[in-house]
């Protein structure tokens, strides 16, 4: 047995072992992270590759359990070939449970969770998601978000807890901390994202889209893969990729004061991981800022762990992809999100080693970080999970989804709509929404951008309602085309589903078809409830006065059981507004407000 292999030996002994008998290549195959499609058959062996990930969408065919652990401990079976025998990592982002895979159990994003203020249940539905992560083989989450979202328009709005720092803090800690579990050897790496400021860009300052060229989009890598395709130009009109990885202009004190505290409280709970922003900060793109990255995060602050870059990240710091590499290495990046030409990027980085532009010793840095997390974990003694493949989408942890749903459902307005009474005779329900898990998970579910339909298994809305009152009492209509009126009707209202820069949306009213099937609704009932699923608050204030009942349901995930548990009074709202609600688009971003009152502010829900 050699003395990195020895488990009995200080991790700092073992490391400095290892680092002796790698060389240059294997010490860079640490450092890169490929995408599972792109990664060819032997190559994790015979370069040494030290991470394997899926993007969103990123899963295998078919999309089951089974094959997730199939793959990911195939990738496995090959590093453990190399000459040295070092572990892969793979990472995903189970954002909001283990999204990526059918079946398993989807929780309320961030939005949602936030206004339950319980950073309790926001760690026992981290606790559930680690365990689903481990019974297909992946030990790497891409979360949490700690993002402070000022301008909504931004389609990551919902990664975020709170338009507070305090709140932002104690529920991202919770998340760590369930991740994380009792001993790091069991554990689910956390990588607390993005660093730092992502959520306070400015509108208009986002580069990634430079085009409305279809021809050249369909040629962007990250896009194809999406399958984006020709509803990318509808969606650059509506907004998209106006926001997301623009520029954050605020001063170092303001970034500090309202962005950096919950990186602080992750670390000193013991994260060890830190995946940096696409966004700008200070005329450069965060991937290049040595001063925060390296002076600050890894000096002042003594951050441990080691930082991974976004996905294709690195690519945008110049045009010339040698001098991308270079400027991020130097700058702190210890591992590289590839994701697709691996070999390109190892080849300039062996290149800038031997040209000097890169130092060997900071080579040396990024690799003994990695590694040491790698130790951390037991993935030498332990390269392979044994958790059951049963406990993904296990009941216990469908109770918890439902349990979170009902406490981040937020009430707005009731004049005495609710709650509905179960003896109910008639009860109509209307909206697309009210029957589609697609559009009650959002994005970030099977794939990137998430999909209407049944994608993944679970319970609507409607399914709920009829639990409650029976199918006979039910009168279902997408469109609102009911023969009768009725006492009560519950009118479901959805965002399409979106992901990052694709969501990004300069207007933010109800749309067209939303507005008329109110307007349809209205007249066939005494009491009309809506509910309103989405990634932020949306602009209702011209409908909200034909609203009896008004309830932010977020995004709440697979299942929707959790809103009729507390529509029928079952249990009672808790949820707490985290967000501003505008009641206009000028009023957003929150720099906007310039103290005017806006539709809805932190206090002025309704808890029963």
């Amino acid at each position: 047995m050699l003395p990195y292999q020895n488990k009995s030996l200080p991790i700092s002994e073992r490391l400095d072992d290892l680092i002796g008998r790698m060389t240059l290549a294997e010490k860079i195959g640490q450092m890169t992270q490929v995408e599972k499609n792109s990664i060819k058959s032997g190559a994790i062996t015979e370069m040494g590759i030290g991470s394997i990930l899926s993007g969103g969408g990123g899963y295998p065919d078919p999309n089951t359990p089974e094959n997730w652990r199939k793959m990911v401990e195939g990738f496995q079976k090959e590093a453990l070939e190399a000459r040295l025998g070092i572990p892969m990592i793979y990472g995903v982002d189970a954002v909001h449970g283990h999204n990526n895979v059918v079946g398993a159990t989807i929780f309320p994003h961030n939005i949602g969770l936030g206004a339950s203020d319980e950073p309790d249940l926001v760690q026992r539905i981290a606790e559930a998601t680690a365990v689903e992560l481990k019974a297909t083989g992946v030990r790497w989450n891409f979360a949490p978000a700690v993002s402070y979202p000022l301008d909504i328009r931004w389609g990551r709005s919902y990664e975020g807890f709170s338009q507070n720092t305090e709140d932002i803090t104690k529920m991202s800690t919770a998340y760590v901390k369930g991740l994380l579990g009792e001993h790091m050897e069991s554990s689910i790496l956390p990588s607390v994202k993005h660093f730092i400021a992502d959520g306070a860009a400015t509108w208009g300052t986002s580069k990634r889209i430079p085009s409305d060229d279809l021809e050249l989009l369909e040629k962007d890598p990250t896009l194809a893969n999406a399958k984006v395709g020709e509803w990318m130009i509808h969606y650059l009109k509506l907004g998209a990729w106006k926001i997301d990885q623009g520029v954050s202009d605020i001063d170092e004190e303001t970034l500090r004061r309202d962005h950096l505290p919950p990186y602080l409280s992750a670390m000193a709970a013991g994260a060890k991981n830190i995946m940096v922003s696409y966004s700008s900060w200070g005329g450069l793109k965060m991937h290049a800022q040595r001063y925060l990255l390296t002076e600050v995060l890894k000096g002042e602050l003594g951050f441990d762990g080691f930082l991974v870059t976004d996905w294709e990240a690195i690519d945008q710091i110049n045009p010339d992809f040698y001098t991308s590499v270079v400027a991020s290495i130097n700058a702190g990046i210890d591992m590289v999100m590839v994701p697709y030409d691996y070999l390109r990027f190892i080849s300039m980085m062996g290149e800038a080693v031997k040209k000097g532009d890169v130092p060997e010793e900071r080579i040396d840095d990024a690799a003994r970080r990695i590694l040491k997390v790698k130790f951390e974990m037991g993935l030498f003694e332990q390269p392979y999970c044994d958790t059951p493949l049963e406990m993904v989408g296990h009941a216990d942890h469908r109770q918890i989804a439902r349990e979170a749903v009902r406490k981040t459902l937020t009430l707005l307005k009731n004049e005495e709509a609710l709650p509905i009474s179960k003896n109910a005779e008639r009860v109509l329900v209307a909206g697309v929404a009210a029957d589609d898990i697609g559009f009650q998970c959002g994005g970030w579910t099977i794939d990137w951008m998430g999909r209407p339909g049944a994608i993944t298994p679970g319970t609507t809305i409607l399914d709920g309602i009829k639990a409650q009152v029976g199918e006979t009492a039910v009168r279902y209509s997408l469109k609102g085309d009911f023969d009768e009126r009725a006492p009560v009707a519950v009118v479901v209202l959805a965002e399409d589903p979106y992901a990052e820069g694709m969501g990004d949306r300069s207007d933010l009213h109800l749309s067209a078809d939303h507005v008329a099937l109110l307007e349809k609704v209205r007249p066939q009932c005494d009491k009309m409830i809506v509910i309103l699923m989405s990634g932020r608050p949306l602009i209702i204030t011209d409908q909200l006065p034909i609203m009896d009942a008004f309830l932010a349901a977020w995004l709440p995930g697979t299942e929707g059981d959790g809103v009729t548990d507390v529509l029928f009074g079952d249990h009672p709202f808790v949820g707490k507004l985290k967000y501003i609600w505008p009641k206009s688009m000028a009023q957003i971003p929150i720099s906007a407000m310039n103290g005017a009152a806006p539709l809805f502010a932190p206090g002025d829900e309704i808890l029963t």
